[in-house]
């Protein structure tokens, strides 16, 4: 998938966070809903402006950020 067609960062929009394009819905705010135990259903019923497709970005741009090594190293556990 192309996320680059559903996700933006522009700095006049949430302070540069990625949001949906087209939208103030930031990708955070899509993750913290799925790790609060949200469904893709409540979230497309909550924001009856977004999609599958949108969502399905949202990971595909996690992977790239991953695989470009863009994230926050964890700690090493004792």
């Amino acid at each position: 998938m192309q996320w680059e067609a559903y996700i933006v960062s522009e700095k006049d929009i949430l302070l540069g966070k990625p949001t949906i394009k087209g939208t103030r819905i930031s990708v955070e705010l899509i993750l913290e809903l799925l790790s609060g135990g949200w469904t893709e259903e409540m979230i497309l019923q909550s924001y009856p402006n977004l999609t599958h497709e949108h969502l399905q970005a949202v990971f595909s741009y996690l992977k790239d950020c991953m695989q470009h090594e863009l994230l926050f190293p964890l700690p090493k556990s004792a």
